[in-house]
């Protein structure tokens, strides 16, 4: 059975795990979701998900000046103990969000900070552009569903392609730190300034 990127859609929302993990295991279990989110958990997931229930308190804002001073970011990136947010890992990471945030000019955190009515317009826009493209009115939801994806990827920080790395996306990243550091770690908010334009 081929994996659609619905199905692994449906398993990152349920699982948090990354793309690559959720194609992985649908694949290994024939596009069952059931079966993929239990292979998951089986995987490891589960500890991540165990961390997660963790209260992440601790950790480091830092300031990020691009270029010659016409970009700056304020980022806030939590762990449980300040012990880890002084390692060398926790530290890097959070230089690494600060510089993403610079490069890649996220507009939310995560999909669930999309206000309905933004979402409720894009789809709307992507279903007129479907239509009239010509496209059958039995995959245009589909394809809504599939630009829509692009979409988080463009303006969700978390969705975001990592700027060192573009075959992770930042969450994948966050988990990679969580579990090398052995913490939950949270991105928790970021601010992002360019010199001469409106607040948001």
């Amino acid at each position: 059975m081929a994996v659609t990127p619905e199905m692994v859609r449906q398993l990152r929302d349920r699982t948090g795990a990354g793309v690559m993990d959720c194609k992985r295991a649908l694949a290994e279990t024939e596009g069952d979701i059931d079966r993929a989110a239990t292979l998951l958990r089986v995987q490891g997931i589960a500890k991540a998900d165990a961390r997660q229930a963790r209260t992440a308190a601790e950790g480091r804002i830092a300031a990020y000046i691009h270029g010659p001073g016409k970009v700056g970011v304020l980022v806030e990136v939590n762990c449980e103990t300040d012990f880890v947010a002084r390692t060398p890992e926790f530290q890097a990471f959070v230089k690494d969000i600060a510089m993403q945030v610079a490069a890649e000019d996220p507009k939310y955190l995560s999909r669930d900070q999309v206000p309905e009515p933004v979402l409720k317009q894009e789809r709307e826009i992507y279903r007129a552009q479907a239509l009239a493209e010509g496209k059958p009115e039995k995959v245009v939801d589909k394809i809504v569903e599939g630009r829509l994806g692009k979409f988080y990827q463009a303006v969700c920080l978390l969705d975001q392609s990592f700027v060192r790395d573009d075959q992770k996306t930042v969450e994948e990243l966050r988990r990679e730190v969580a579990a090398q550091v052995g913490e939950h770690v949270v991105i928790r908010r970021f601010v992002r300034f360019q010199l001469g334009e409106e607040s948001r």
